[in-house]
């Protein structure tokens, strides 16, 4: 379980297979404190178990259909991806309660800018409508955002200056892909 408060973007430092398996090596800093092998990290939003922990680097297996059902298949060597720690029992909670079970991949239509901040329109599969709720929480590969408003297959998400420089938003823009899990807390409307 995590709140959707990326703790620091990681950097991809191998990607290598082993049969059907995808080992991902990922440079982090404050993501290794306090972590061990067998731990669950939010990468972009996906619960990955650490596999190997190294001087400055985590490693996890990764299954053909995460892969498929995520946005870390296309992923490249230098690549940033958001890491957050698995939350503790008594750990403050910032955000939301985030599982790291991705729903579906969305894609940005549209990044403006907008009263001091970024607007990303985010379009999602039509089937998920009913899980879409104006200003509900969603995660956007793992970052806990609030809906700011509700189209039949879109969604907008206002994003702070800070956000966008600490998580990988900054580097995205129309047609990249997102990782989506909607609020586990919140009935379908």
């Amino acid at each position: 379980m995590f709140s959707g408060i990326v703790e620091e973007l990681g950097q991809i430092r191998r990607i290598s297979r082993r049969g059907a398996v995808t080992l991902l090596e990922i440079k982090a800093e404050k993501t290794l404190e306090d972590t061990g092998v067998g731990d669950s990290i939010s990468v972009n939003g996906t619960c990955l178990t650490v596999i190997k922990k190294e001087k400055d680097t985590l490693s996890f297996e990764v299954m053909p259909k995460t892969l498929e059902i995520t946005d870390l298949g296309p992923l490249r060597i230098r690549d940033k991806v958001n890491l957050e720690r698995a939350l503790r029992i008594g750990d403050r909670l910032s955000g939301h309660f985030v599982s790291g079970h991705v729903d579906c991949i969305g894609i940005i239509r549209k990044k403006s800018y907008i009263n001091n901040n970024f607007c990303f329109e985010i379009a999602f599969p039509p089937k998920f409508i009913g899980y879409i709720l104006p200003r509900g929480s969603i995660a956007v590969d793992g970052i806990s955002l609030t809906i700011a408003e509700k189209k039949s297959n879109t969604f907008s998400i206002y994003i702070i200056p800070h956000t966008l420089k600490n998580t990988t938003l900054g580097f995205k823009g129309p047609s990249d892909k997102v990782n989506i899990e909607f609020d586990l807390l919140k009935q379908k409307s």
